[in-house]
């Protein structure tokens, strides 16, 4: 038995493909695969997990292509969150995936995300708005439970001791300003775990479906962060070529018309959690780990 956090009780009993959703091929040869992954449909395993991924789902297409054997075969050159949805690519032989990897950010010429935030930007002891476009480089740490943050000047965790942070990069432009939410374009110098969640809820712009970074909104029940846009030259002919999936259209009106009576996001609706069995892969959690793990400050006090 294990306990689950609301919101995946939630898109368990809603969520009309729920540990079937599918992915599109946008783009296929010899080298490379280019898809279209939806959001709740993790990128690849963890290790030990047998769980269902974007990777496993891509390799049983190509199964049934029958272009898959030992040499030939989905490996991982990046990833995207579980809940993030969008164009992602993998290599489909090992010296591909060594090629693409060693030069990704020379042969990746554009790659834009679309996100919807809240606005709060005094949150976080934040007293500035951020202007409409511009860099976040704010370091980045991870709490106990592998969630992204941006630990606030001086923090420490429960030991005393400095968070270990990486840099990270995110360039931003405000898009669509409303009353309650704004739309972001982004796109990455680094590509650190959570960067963009992190990144603009410590200025005070969580992200729409956020559970882990205490968004108050969810109009879609997932988290709104979309990775529209992946251009590039290709490693091994030269070619450049863009790939492009726009956002769904209901995130731009939803912006403009703003959130005039929000709705308690799901986690806080159902936040007491209840057992449920284990999924085939999935980690067995104490009841004191699944009680803390969407929340960071109490994340940082269990390192």
């Amino acid at each position: 038995m294990s306990y689950v956090k609301a919101s995946t009780r939630y898109k368990r009993e809603n969520k009309s493909d729920y540990g079937r959703e599918k992915i599109e091929i946008l783009y296929q040869d010899q080298w490379l695969v280019v898809i279209n992954k939806p959001s709740g449909l993790l990128s690849v395993p963890y290790p030990g997990s047998k769980v269902r991924t974007a990777q496993s789902v891509l390799e049983e297409l190509l199964r049934k292509q029958g272009t898959v054997n030992s040499k030939h075969k989905p490996y991982v050159v990046h990833r995207l969150d579980r809940d993030t949805s969008g164009v992602m690519m993998f290599a489909l032989t090992e010296a591909a995936q060594q090629k693409i990897m060693n030069t990704w950010h020379k042969m990746v010429t554009e790659r834009l995300y679309h996100a919807v935030a809240e606005k709060n930007p005094k949150a976080n002891n934040f007293s500035y708005d951020l202007s409409d476009s511009g860099i976040i480089d704010d370091d980045i740490a991870q709490n106990a439970h592998n969630v992204g943050f941006v630990p606030k000047a001086g923090e420490v965790d429960n030991k005393g001791h400095k968070f270990k942070t990486v840099h990270a990069r995110t360039h931003y432009k405000k898009l669509i300003t409303g009353s309650s939410h704004v739309l972001f374009e982004l796109s990455l110098d680094t590509g650190k775990k959570n960067q963009i969640r992190a990144h603009l809820a410590a200025h005070g712009y969580p992200l729409a479906g956020d559970e882990e970074h205490r968004a108050h909104t969810d109009p879609f029940h997932r988290l709104c962060l979309h990775a529209r846009t992946l251009e590039f030259d290709h490693p091994f002919t030269g070619e450049h070529l863009l790939f492009e999936v726009p956002e769904p259209e209901e995130w731009a009106s939803y912006v403009q018309k703003g959130d005039k009576h929000p709705q308690k996001p799901v986690w806080e609706v159902h936040e007491k959690p209840q057992k449920e069995e284990l999924q085939l892969g999935e980690r067995k959690l104490t009841h004191k780990q699944a009680s803390h793990m969407d929340f960071i400050q109490r994340g940082k006090n269990h390192r």
